[in-house]
């Protein structure tokens, strides 16, 4: 076909999908502009009338309240500090949110498929009742109908655990004068503890016989730190003691994270559980049976062949479990944890930026997500199979 024929059987402009195509991305873009630019001057004469800007010089002034958990803060500190201590207790509770729901989660996935009638139907009627309950009620239910009927701290008796409606407490360990001796011995504990593990790794790989090397590298390091601990004595267990009606000692925090940590926790295990278990079915049944062949126990044939390869299908939807638990913290603020959208509505009372206030928080929301989705996305790529050269 020449080329003058080819360009008689285009079809017209009005026509080609592909000029539509691109047409009607420019006028939803052109769309989006136009709103948002209305919603703007909507905005700016809405705080006109009022009096108000949209700037942000609040943040450098004094706060004027107070934080009753978190770290080092004073209500004459500005509106920023205040802000950091929200979002390092929303990390707190993030953070181990996240790594004990993992744990709860694998373990209950993997019961669920137990070949034990009754740790199985335990598994499944714990993770449909779960998972089938806001999480919002669920947090209510932890603070007011267990940890607030718990009694005041000073009708507690003093032990390794100690639980009231205003703090819980448990033993913990104290950094003495001498740490830096102390890490440094544990340090090298650490280095000879995995070149060993690196050498049993090379001895059962030429050989074929048990390398037991986490146990043994678990000793070394467990060796290591008693040494130091003789050595330097840095290092002492604090007990949570009650004196009039303060506690002192121990690690403490509020019932109100204790509540929210747990919910959360229990709460997301459920479809983490149920993620491990549709990654556990979605391997091959061969591949256990190869391990059988090999000799391997049932608990080494789900260790050493179907979880590692359930994992690389359970990553990406655990990550999406891991992004609704970090913004379903946001909820602490129906039982006063002091988290960032809490100190957020505290500083919209003080300083009725609501909008400034409110743009910070989902920007910072947006941050912490962008974070876990990258590290869950390296994790990812790390354990992906590799292609063939």
């Amino acid at each position: 076909m020449s080329t003058a024929e080819a360009r008689a059987s285009r079809p017209p402009l009005w026509r080609d999908v592909r000029v539509l195509r691109v047409l009607g991305q420019a006028v939803f873009v052109l769309a989006v502009v136009w709103v948002m630019r209305e919603l703007g001057d909507n905005l700016t004469t809405q705080l006109d009338r009022q009096g108000r800007d949209l700037s942000f010089d609040f943040v450098g002034t004094r706060a004027g309240f107070g934080i009753s958990e978190g770290i080092e803060y004073s209500p004459n500190e500005t509106f920023l500090k205040a802000g950091i201590v929200g979002l390092m207790n929303t990390i707190r509770v993030s953070g181990f949110g996240i790594l004990l729901a993992t744990i709860l989660g694998l373990v209950v996935g993997v019961a669920r498929l137990s070949p034990n009638w009754l740790v199985r139907k335990i598994a499944q009627v714990y993770v449909e009742l779960v998972r089938n309950t806001p999480v919002f009620i669920q947090i209510i239910f932890w603070f007011f109908a267990v940890f607030l009927p718990l009694g005041p701290p000073e009708d507690g008796d003093a032990g390794p655990l100690l639980l009231s409606n205003r703090i819980i407490a448990l033993i913990w360990p104290r950094w003495g004068a001498r740490q830096g001796a102390w890490w440094l011995v544990v340090l090298g504990g650490l280095v000879v503890a995995a070149l060993v593990w690196r050498a049993r790794t090379r001895r059962w790989e030429r050989t074929g016989q048990p390398h037991h090397r986490f146990a043994i590298a678990s000793l070394i390091v467990a060796g290591a730190a008693a040494l130091a601990q003789l050595a330097t004595g840095s290092v002492r267990i604090s007990s949570p003691s009650v004196t009039g009606l303060s506690v002192e000692g121990g690690l403490q925090v509020s019932a109100s994270y204790g509540a929210l940590l747990v919910a959360l926790v229990i709460y997301t295990a459920t479809f983490i559980a149920e993620i491990v278990r549709g990654s556990i079915l979605a391997v091959q049944k061969g591949q256990k049976e190869a391990g059988e062949a090999l000799g391997l126990s049932p608990f080494q044939q789900l260790r050493f062949v179907v979880l590692p390869q359930a994992m690389r299908i359970a990553i990406p939807p655990i990550n999406s479990q891991y992004l609704n638990l970090t913004k379903n913290s946001s909820l602490a603020i129906a039982i006063g944890y002091a988290d960032l959208v809490t100190i957020g509505r505290t500083t919209i009372n003080q300083t009725g930026a609501a909008f400034q206030v409110l743009l910070l928080v989902m920007l910072t929301y947006l941050t912490l997500s962008l974070i876990i989705s990258f590290a869950m996305n390296m994790l990812n790529r790390s354990v992906a199979l590799k292609g063939a050269r």
